[in-house]
């Protein structure tokens, strides 16, 4: 039985009433015709906010105010720029706590995963994105031409509800160390954090315009930014259906996309892994903010003669995380995001089960003494063949399928058979072996006997996991175009 923390409702908590988008730099009013997004906690299912619906003329105005800018920003020296992202970045550092709270309440990741990772990652990115660009080689001769990396323009932001904080700095950050200006649109799910950024950036002296924020439903802001033709680029994070939609739309007007989608990665352990280490590492890997996490290693690759003790090992190792509550000390396992979320999971676990997979702990119930909430229980199934749904679709919830295989090559080949390319793990005793299967997988990042996620390293993927790479040089490198001049 998975023991549980009871959700409750903090009494104390602060209702986050947003009446305002943040337009040239100023706070305005929207255009009224919207009307307004209910953002709702997710370990509660109460309301715990609202945010103003952008329109159509909200959209044109962002759009403008960042156009405008452009000119001056584009031209601000590079130090200035670094001086002004290291200025948010100690910004957010004040503001650590307010961060992760809200995060949790929309999210509902634990708080002390929250203040590491909504809070703590996107300081690092600032922080990255502040030193890099000081030293980066705008310019570089290839006789008898002068190569000059300029900005790419407006940039259209959109982002995700998983890592609001994170996902947005991300594209923010590399964005404004181009040269770019920018128009974001976070996820109606988790909105607020986003209008916390905007107003560390207004206290940091960014100038007005080059950062501005609109909020609304995708198929409304998100589709009216998309096909702007004074948007030059949009980077969008999120599912691969949208991620379709939004290439296709911006292919209208040949504008530049990044795109970083879905995942279903693969965590190889070979025959001479450590089990004891390899297993427990994979479960977090997978269940990390509720396996809300696009690059979660969600398929666990593992030598056939091992499968029971591998079973046996995941079922400890998922035994040990506890939903409940975010913020009482003992979760280690929040809520899922929201509704539609919670039963596209649980009918994951469900397939899963009917498909013939074994269920080897949790299931699609709910936590134990946790009917409020959108909470779904740490679940592992095995018995799982690659032809499965568990083993093909991104499912988004701490659910981890484990595969059997007979030989190396079979596991690099059951890797490799998937749709998505976005992140990867290989275990092995010997670490030039891991390091020669890392080389074979196709995917974006690999992580080799539980290294950790490295943010000054870049992110993207292969195949249906999108396309250009956010963080370090190569996100920088995102919203820069390429001059030749001829002397």
């Amino acid at each position: 039985m998975v023991t549980t923390t009871t959700a409750t409702t903090d009494t104390t908590a602060t209702f986050h009433e947003r009446d305002h988008l943040y337009l040239g730099g100023r706070w305005e009013d929207a255009d009224g015709r919207g009307g307004v997004s209910e953002v709702v906690e997710a370990a509660t299912e109460q309301v715990m906010g609202r945010v103003p619906q952008a329109g159509s003329s909200d959209v044109d105005r962002a759009v403008a105010a960042a156009r405008a800018a452009f000119p001056a920003w584009s031209q601000t020296p590079v130090g200035e720029r670094a001086e002004l992202l290291s200025a948010m970045g100690a910004g957010l550092a004040t503001r650590t706590d307010e961060i992760a709270t809200l995060v949790s309440r929309e999210v509902g990741t634990p708080k002390n995963l929250s203040v590491l990772i909504h809070a703590g990652l996107p300081m690092l990115t600032l922080a990255h994105a502040a030193e890099l660009v000081a030293s980066y080689p705008f310019e570089a001769e290839a006789f008898p031409s002068l190569v000059v990396r300029e900005p790419v323009g407006v940039v259209a932001a959109i982002i995700p509800w998983n890592y609001p904080v994170h996902q947005a700095v991300a594209k923010v950050a590399w964005a404004l160390a181009a040269g770019s200006t920018v128009v974001l649109k976070p996820s109606e799910v988790a909105p607020l954090s986003a209008f916390v950024l905007a107003e560390i950036a207004e206290g940091a002296g960014l100038p007005a315009g080059v950062l501005n924020v609109v909020t609304g439903p995708g198929r409304v802001v998100g589709d009216a930014l998309v096909a702007h033709t004074a948007v030059d680029m949009v980077s969008f994070t999120g599912s691969t259906n949208v991620g379709r939609r939004v290439g296709a739309v911006a292919a209208r007007s040949v504008k530049r996309v990044a795109l970083e989608l879905g995942g279903k990665s693969a965590n190889v352990i070979l025959d001479d892994a450590p089990l004891d280490q390899a297993v427990p590492d994979g479960v977090a890997k997978c269940f990390l903010n509720a396996g809300q996490t696009c690059s979660a290693l969600t398929r666990m690759l593992v030598p056939r003669a091992a499968l029971a003790e591998v079973e046996a090992l995941a079922a400890e190792a998922a035994a040990t995380y506890v939903p409940g509550d975010p913020f009482a000390p003992e979760t280690t396992l929040g809520p899922l995001a929201s509704l539609a979320q919670r039963d596209r999971v649980r009918a994951a676990i469900r397939r899963a089960v009917d498909e013939g997979a074994t269920l080897v702990t949790g299931g699609p119930s709910a936590p134990e003494g946790l009917s409020r909430g959108y909470f779904v229980r740490p679940t592992v199934f095995s018995g799982v063949t690659p032809e499965m749904a568990i083993a093909r679709k991104e499912v988004f919830g701490p659910v981890l399928a484990i595969l059997a295989y007979d030989s190396e090559d079979e596991a690099v080949d059951m890797a490799n058979d998937s749709d998505y390319g976005l992140s990867g793990g290989v275990w092995s005793g010997d670490p030039e072996r891991a390091l020669a299967v890392a080389r074979r997988l196709r995917t974006g990042q690999v992580e080799i006997n539980g290294a950790m996620f490295n943010p000054r390293a870049p992110f993207g993927g292969y195949k249906q996991s999108g396309n250009g790479r956010e963080l370090g040089a190569a996100g920088l490198e995102e919203f820069l175009e390429t001059k030749a001049i001829q002397r």
